[in-house]
């Protein structure tokens, strides 16, 4: 992912009308963790989006499990209002988001925490939704997309081919990322990326660099 391939897709962000981005100095006054604070944010929104109220307090012990995995996580022992009040702006973004991107696609069922299945050593995982044929990934940051998020997404692309091949399922088509930290979003063509990052390789070809780089057979789990 070059630096100049980077930009121009950034070049086509968009955002929502409507939705305000977090005030950076209302970040600043919260304690928690940046990374804590997507977690926590990302809990509430998907008990919003079931249908259900879950507590700050389920929502901050759902967030510490998941965190925990870090070696550099920093669990709270509580939430102070001003975490709650970003945290609350984060969550009333990302469903306006969803909701506006369901709204276009009235059709499609929004799924929660998709399958990203494994391959030899690279543990199968999940993502964040997927509604139709489209993955949506989400990232709270200050930060435009970057190369990290592309390859993130991709590697998701690569790893569903992968198994697909094989179990003849259906495939992604487009990625959706989502910044409800800053109301910012970029919607790419998977074909278009692949394309644009892999230079003249097709997706077989990804694919078997990519079973020859794991060194093992699918990861059946």
């Amino acid at each position: 992912m070059t630096g100049g391939l980077v930009n121009a897709l950034n070049a086509t962000m968009f955002s929502f009308p409507g939705i305000s981005p977090i005030p950076n100095e209302m970040i600043e006054k919260s304690r928690l963790q940046k990374a804590m604070m997507f977690e926590l944010s990302m809990a509430r929104a998907e008990s919003e989006l079931r249908g259900e109220v879950a507590s700050w307090e389920a929502c901050l012990a759902i967030a510490s499990k998941r965190q925990q995995r870090h070696f550099d996580a920093r669990i709270p022992g509580g939430l102070e209002p001003g975490d709650i009040l970003v945290a609350d702006h984060a969550v009333r973004n990302l469903v306006a988001m969803l909701h506006s991107v369901q709204a276009q696609r009235p059709s499609a069922i929004l799924e929660h925490a998709p399958l990203i299945p494994g391959l030899g050593w690279v543990a199968s995982g999940n993502g964040d939704f997927t509604i139709g044929s489209t993955l949506i990934e989400v990232k709270h940051t200050a930060r435009n997309f970057g190369a990290a998020d592309f390859r993130q997404v991709l590697m998701y692309w690569l790893l569903r081919y992968a198994r697909t091949v094989e179990s003849n399922g259906d495939m992604w088509s487009d990625v959706l990322l989502l910044n409800p930290r800053r109301n910012a979003a970029l919607l790419v063509n998977y074909d278009h990326l692949l394309r644009s990052a892999s230079a003249s390789s097709n997706r077989v070809e990804l694919v078997e660099l990519l079973r020859s780089a794991v060194g093992q057979e699918f990861d059946r789990r």
